[in-house]
């Protein structure tokens, strides 16, 4: 039997206008693709320049400053500023910087009697890839400054210290921040398939008819997952213990608070999509839709510090950035509550704004 060149048109024809009314799946279909090849062509970076540096000054001489002008030619190095001695460990564990430069007391004159002083770079290498090409270059850079004032190439001794993950594996720093990942995904995606999944069965109507108030049933609706939310966290946290020998050397109390937020984040997004989305399949699409950029913005694959400029400011909108520097300042570095507050703030700012639209969008589907 021959085919029908004009069944097969109007079947083309059916489907581009149901494809124009279903305008979210085009759009995502469209927009995807795009996010992906903006991020990935502009934003990923896997050699990171231009890293926080701060400065623990014990002396300031001319090989000193000869050093500190070498780290800054070499463009791996950003020198940000002069902290007191003995901040280096409070300084690290806060995430403000990644390298911090030890420069002893009397080291100038223990150059010129040839005593061969060690000066220390101190190292957050609880990101590997970011860490490891300054800590690289730094033996090259003091061999070079100390030799144009005549001195051998091995006049100083340059001695790195790399913190929190002095093996570089890659496993502490990945493994930490999969526990924002997945909840990113899990949570996020099964609250927004909750409403949509009552409209598709036809329930949404006798909720809709019920005297609740928005905010009694977006608490229902979340509550139960809150559970499912923090077993997904104790699993994990035993897989990283037992399996991949990740310490947790941090206030335990800091990282309840940490995780109960970015759940609760994480849930009223999901119910937000749930108030946006007619299908559960819309829903699901708006889930990956944030849950890309939440892999490549958040610093969970590439380093931070190493995106430019734009795409750090849409990083610090993501709540996975932030809640991915607590649970690694909380289980690497031996944080607590007080270290790890300038991203405690952000995620519930960010949790209030999204329940706020939430709730906003579900009571005008009273109307």
């Amino acid at each position: 039997m021959m085919a029908s060149f004009s069944r097969i048109l109007a079947i083309l024809m059916k489907e581009f206008i149901q494809m124009r009314r279903d305008r979210l799946t085009f759009a995502m279909m469209i927009g995807i693709p795009l996010v992906q090849l903006l991020l990935f062509g502009y934003a990923i970076n896997t050699d990171p320049r231009h890293l926080p540096t701060q400065i623990e000054l014990g002396d300031d001489g001319p090989a000193v400053r000869a050093i500190i002008a070498g780290m800054e030619m070499s463009e791996y190095f950003e020198i940000q500023g002069v902290i007191a001695p003995g901040a280096a460990d409070e300084t690290l564990r806060t995430n403000d910087t990644t390298f911090i430069l030890v420069v002893p007391p009397d080291f100038e004159r223990d150059l010129l009697r040839g005593e061969r002083p060690d000066i220390l770079l101190d190292v957050d290498a609880s990101d590997p890839v970011a860490a490891a090409a300054g800590a690289g270059a730094f033996p090259q850079i003091v061999a070079n400054a100390t030799a144009r004032f005549g001195m051998a190439t091995s006049a100083a001794n340059p001695v790195i210290h790399r913190r929190y993950n002095p093996a570089g594996e890659t496993a502490m720093n990945i493994v930490p921040g999969l526990l924002g990942i997945i909840l990113t995904m899990t949570m996020a995606m099964m609250t927004s398939m909750a409403l949509t999944k009552e409209a598709e069965r036809g329930t949404l109507e006798t909720l809709l008819a019920t005297p609740t108030r928005p905010l009694e049933v977006m608490a229902g609706k979340i509550a139960p997952y809150v559970l499912v939310g923090a077993l997904q966290v104790a699993l994990m946290l035993l897989a990283a213990r037992y399996l991949f020998g990740v310490p947790f050397l941090g206030s335990a109390f800091a990282f309840t608070i940490a995780v109960t937020i970015f759940i609760l984040v994480n849930l009223s997004l999901g119910f937000l999509f749930s108030t946006l989305a007619r299908t559960q399949m819309q829903a699901m699409q708006m889930t990956f839709f944030v849950f890309l950029p939440s892999i490549l913005l958040s610093g969970f694959m590439f380093p931070f510090a190493g995106m430019p400029g734009w795409a750090r400011m849409m990083g610090e909108v993501i709540p996975t950035t932030h809640f991915i520097r607590a649970v690694r300042s909380i289980m690497l570095k031996g944080a607590d509550l007080a270290d790890v507050r300038p991203d405690l703030w952000p995620l519930m700012l960010i949790f209030l704004v999204i329940a706020t639209l939430a709730l906003t969008r579900y009571r005008r589907t009273l109307d």
